[in-house]
């Protein structure tokens, strides 16, 4: 902290999270920068808080130290505060009105694998929030040849490497990271190439097994955030901002809050306001849970002890009376009397009501476990344009079930729930069974979508091919002189198929629109066939009151007798199902009918 602040006065540390795909080494890279703060072995600069870790200034500027020469900078800001869980379903909580808590994201690419659906599920999440964020391309020590330099900077490591795994490595960032941000619409360099930052997203090479690169990942993004954050890194002053990331409980207290503060000061004996499933919470903290300092990390979470303050940025487990009453992903205020307390809770309670979406139209039910991953699974939904009818946090009820069946009385394909990482309550279960909704569940966002994705498509298929079957196809026959096997009852022809398709159960109809009967069977060589295609001669069976020499004759040209409706839904819905010579056909069936009704098909 600059020694001209005023006293009391502290700026804070930016938060920062970690996404990306599942196994792309998320977990290894917080564990790897929680680490190199333990290495430093710095006495009173080992910080942990409740859900979070502090890497200090110190540290980085002590593992930077190789790289002054290109990436000079003094820190100013005390450190950067990690959350310590990764994954976008926990971001997704670190919501505010106007964006995310969250300062700044390293999103980690596998430089092998490259993009996967969870990566761009993830840059959806943080275009949508907002928020800044740098490419840990991690993996660098799964290239083939690649001469691991361990917890030394890349730029360094990569000088140690034989050309042709440097070219490898050049490849694999260009193909797998850098060109893929750019189809995101982001331009993207390797981060030692940029001129500027504002414009272009650093892309560091890492390996969270061996450490090389974390010295650059960090540098660059305590740089980052200390240049271009100012705005939002204020000194910690006044009534206390945060978020509940999730509620545990905790031994001889009951329900505790793990929250991130943001903003302000949080103190022992606050009025605090929160958002919880039936309204606003108003309560008082009766402690501030923190680990003991200078424990390993893992113990530290189980070991708290109590705190009269907290700054922003910080973790920390608050208890209070109701609080079991708040749901993860609301708000957190503090407020400086009973009368702030109320029109605090009067804004919080319009901000969850917001996220409530509610319509009588038709629409998915989707039931999430908290408000910020409501939110983003209602933002997925939308950019899908799957339409919602109701959205909610908690556990599936039967009232869920009943809101799905209503919609599913307007459009099936919608009659469905979607329960993201909540349970489905036993008279959910047995009033969906009873009226064929099917409920979705998955604790990963893009998986829940996808199963959604693939039973529609599925259902829509099934409909398509169903209605399909039922389509009288084009179909252009003559029928062969000297093949009249035949004359009525049924009469029997031989004819060659000059286009389209023709099917048992066809009507057909004479070149001047008149129906003639309808195809009863079609043989191909003496066995029975279901359809003959263009090119093809077959002997059909025509029944009705048809007679060979009064109403049809040897070399005449028959059709497929197509109703209007099918005609319609030929030319608009199905075209691309049509080959160009059914078109063609279509188009002779059409004129034919519009000598008889002038209006036929014209609808279009």
């Amino acid at each position: 902290m600059p020694e001209k602040e005023e006293k009391g006065k502290r700026l804070r540390q930016p938060i920062v999270v970690v996404l990306g795909h599942v196994d792309h080494g998320k977990t290894t890279l917080l564990d790897k920068i929680r680490g190199t703060v333990v290495a430093a072995k710095e006495p009173g600069l080992i910080t942990q808080h409740v859900g979070a870790s502090v890497v200090p200034a110190s540290v980085i500027e002590k593992l930077a130290e190789p790289l002054k020469k290109l990436i000079p900078f003094k820190l100013t800001i005390p450190g950067l505060l990690f959350i310590d869980t990764p994954g976008h379903e926990l971001f997704t909580n670190l919501r505010r009105r106007g964006g995310s808590v969250a300062d700044f994201a390293i999103l980690v690419v596998d430089i092998n694998e490259g993009f996967q659906p969870q990566t761009y599920e993830s840059i959806e999440i943080l275009k949508q929030r907002k928020v800044p964020f740098i490419v840990a391309a991690n993996k660098i020590d799964k290239i083939p040849g690649w001469k691991p330099h361990p917890d030394t900077p890349f730029i360094i490591s990569y000088r140690k490497q034989p050309p042709r795994v440097q070219e490898e490595l050049e490849r694999r960032l260009w193909d797998n990271v850098i060109a893929k941000l750019y189809e995101t619409g982001f331009q993207a360099d390797r981060f030692d190439r940029i001129k500027d930052f504002t414009r272009t997203v650093a892309v560091v090479p890492v390996s969270a097994k061996t450490g090389e690169g974390i010295a650059e990942l960090l540098a660059v993004l305590a740089g980052l955030a200390q240049r271009y954050l100012q705005k939002r890194l204020r000194f910690a002053e006044g009534p206390a901002r945060g978020v509940i990331l999730e509620l545990r409980e905790q031994p001889g207290v009951g329900t505790a809050a793990d929250v991130i503060i943001y903003d302000g000061v949080l103190k022992r004996g606050d009025i605090i306001v929160t958002g919880g499933l039936s309204g606003p919470v108003i309560t008082r903290v009766r402690a501030l849970l923190m680990p003991k300092p200078l424990q390993e990390i893992r113990v530290a979470k189980r070991e708290l002890e109590p705190v009269e303050e907290v700054y922003a940025a910080a973790g920390v487990r608050v208890v209070a009376p109701g609080i079991e009453e708040a749901v993860a992903g609301a708000p957190i205020m503090a407020a400086r009397d009973e009368e702030e307390a109320k029109k605090l809770a009067e804004a919080i309670k319009q901000e969850i009501e917001a996220l409530r979406i509610k319509t009588d139209k038709e629409g998915v039910v989707v039931k999430a476990d908290t408000l910020g991953s409501l939110e983003a699974l209602v933002e997925a939904l939308r950019r899908r344009e799957i339409p919602i009818r109701y959205a909610d946090v908690g556990n599936v009820s039967k009232r869920d079930v009943i809101e799905a069946v209503a919609s599913k009385e307007m459009n099936k394909y919608y009659g469905v729930i979607l329960a993201f990482n909540v349970r489905v309550l036993p008279e959910a279960e047995e009033e969906a069974k009873k009226h064929n909704i099917t409920i979705f569940r998955h604790n990963v966002i893009y998986r829940l979508l996808e199963e959604f994705e693939e039973w529609l498509r599925k259902l829509r298929e099934e409909e398509k091919r169903r209605e399909l079957e039922q389509l009288i196809r084009p179909g252009k026959i003559r029928i062969i002189p000297g093949y009249v096997f035949r004359r009525s009852n049924p009469a029997i022809v031989g004819v060659e198929v000059l286009g389209g398709i023709i099917k048992p159960g066809y009507p057909l109809m004479r070149e001047d629109g008149k129906r003639i009967g309808t195809i009863h069977q079609i043989q191909d060589r003496g066995k029975s066939v279901q359809e003959a295609r263009a090119g093809m001669a077959v002997a059909i069976s025509i029944r009705g009151h048809v007679m060979v020499g009064r109403h049809i004759d040897e070399g005449d040209i028959l059709y497929t007798d197509i109703p209007e409706r099918h005609a319609i839904l030929w030319l608009t819905k199905y075209k691309s199902e049509l080959s160009d010579d059914e078109k063609m056909i279509l188009k002779e069936i059409i004129k034919i009918k519009r000598k008889q009704n002038p209006t036929f098909a014209l609808t279009l």
